[in-house]
């Protein structure tokens, strides 16, 4: 299966990248940052506790570390050659790669005290790596060097862990269903999927006037995790789980409803089986796979930043099918839910944090910075960055659109330790394990609902 293929590949991975929330920590701080929100909204645009002032004259040596494709590594790469350009004497070191194995590499040098000055991290590592505030600053002691009111309260408070202002939001994300309507229309289909039934149509009308290799959507162990939980919240109105309380909110038959959900889609034809999937693509991403490319898999439910990549890896006869699609409504209810999609954070093992704040402050609020990084990030949170970003033409109108149905949409809260390590983990997560055993029939529908609640709820304890 692919957690013994994901193993060795994640081993040499992370070696490679190291050459170049888990637990009652996280909750106990996720229960204590809440707690705190009020008073952090009043505060997260606190003075610095001391003047700063950028050394602009003395030899000084950055690093900068992010995960990504090859657009937002000459994106990131442009922003920092211009910031040197400003700053003539500062070089900036940058370090970058695909998502498979860069967390378990950045996991592994921030507890070496080897992690890059200013970090690209995902939301849930301040819960997870810095649950008392002990691996990143406090980015308000640096508010006379970055401008903490470019970004409203609720998306600094998202970043307040043991009250400390640990990161600040690049863009925030949440997950949307895109279509390769060039597909569709060859099935017959002419409008986007917009409904339960719908997809089961879609299904059907593939599989009977393209044939068995043909799918609707296609969505990995972790994707289908994701889609389950949109379709309990939708079904039952209420969040996952208590970031507060630590509690999960769905009991096990619950869950189980959402996986015969899932299992239905398998069924009727809509997504392909984990099982065949693996056989044909091993551990290849999703965009990267052959039935992509050509548009044998015509849908996905991505991130809305994920919207260029998808687009970009189709071949020249489906490219212009490409289409954001629309949010589906399960039940009564709006499911899904908005995140911070990445922040930039600076390491408390950074000898030079006052100009390490200048470089985030440059990438993100400054007209030429912001102007080169566009949307490469997701849609851009700062509300100076997102202009300049408009401004240079630099916003991906297809990222745009997406950002803007889901933010117009989701409903529902984000647990922090939705994605602990011990949940998310490619090679031994509690979610790759519950989808990959339940496609490869080692687990019946209880028996998912079992382990993935038992999981979850340790996960949360």
């Amino acid at each position: 299966m692919k957690k013994a293929i994901a193993l060795a590949m994640a081993s040499v991975m992370a070696a490679g990248l190291l050459a170049g929330c888990g637990g009652s920590a996280a909750n106990s701080t996720a229960a204590s940052s809440e707690a705190a929100s009020s008073e952090a909204a009043s505060t997260s645009t606190e003075a610095a506790t001391e003047a700063h002032t950028v050394n602009t004259t003395d030899p000084i040596t950055l690093t900068i570390s992010w995960w990504g494709g090859d657009a937002r590594q000459a994106a990131y790469e442009a922003a920092c050659k211009a910031f040197t350009e400003k700053y003539p004497n500062i070089t900036v070191e940058c370090t970058y790669g695909p998502w498979n194995g860069w967390e378990e590499a950045q996991s592994t040098a921030l507890a070496a005290g080897t992690a890059a000055d200013v970090m690209q991290v995902n939301w849930n590592w301040l819960y997870q790596y810095s649950p008392t505030g002990e691996k990143f600053v406090d980015l308000r002691e640096y508010s006379d060097i970055i401008d903490l009111s470019q970004w409203s309260d609720t998306a600094k408070n998202a970043c307040i862990v043991a009250d400390s202002l640990q990161a600040v939001p690049i863009s925030m994300t949440g997950r949307i269903f895109y279509w390769n309507m060039n597909t569709f229309k060859q099935a017959g289909i002419e409008a986007v999927p917009t409904s339960y039934d719908d997809l089961i149509a879609a299904g059907k009308a593939f599989q009977e006037k393209l044939g068995d290799d043909y799918y609707p959507l296609h969505l990995g162990a972790y994707d289908r995790m994701i889609l389950m939980v949109f379709y309990l919240e939708s079904k039952y109105g209420k969040d996952w789980a208590d970031p507060v309380t630590s509690t999960l909110n769905y009991t096990e038959d619950e869950i189980a409803e959402g996986l015969a959900f899932i299992k239905s889609l398998v069924d009727n034809h809509v997504m392909m089986n984990l099982k065949d999937y693996y056989s044909a693509n091993s551990d290849t991403a999703t965009h990267q796979s052959n039935e992509w490319i050509t548009g044998k898999i015509a849908g996905i439910f991505e991130w809305d930043s994920a919207a260029s990549k998808y687009q970009d890896a189709l071949d020249e006869e489906n490219k212009p099918g490409f289409t954001v699609g629309e949010e589906i409504k399960f039940g009564d209810y709006n499911g899904g839910f908005s995140k911070v999609s990445m922040g930039m954070a600076i390491t408390k093992s950074c000898q030079h944090p006052v100009e390490a704040a200048a470089l985030i402050n440059f990438i993100l609020n400054e007209k030429e910075g912001a102007s080169i990084m566009g949307t490469q990030c997701g849609m851009v949170c700062s509300k100076a960055g997102q202009e300049y970003a408009k401004e240079a033409g630099a916003v991906n109108e297809l990222i745009l659109e997406a950002n803007t149905k889901v933010m117009a949409f989701v409903d529902q809260p984000f647990d922090p330790c939705y994605e602990s390590t011990s949940l998310k983990d490619e090679t031994n997560g509690v979610y790759g394990d519950v989808f990959e055993g339940f496609s490869y029939d080692q687990y019946d529908s209880a028996e998912a609902a079992q382990i993935l609640y038992d999981g979850i709820c340790e996960a949360l304890a």
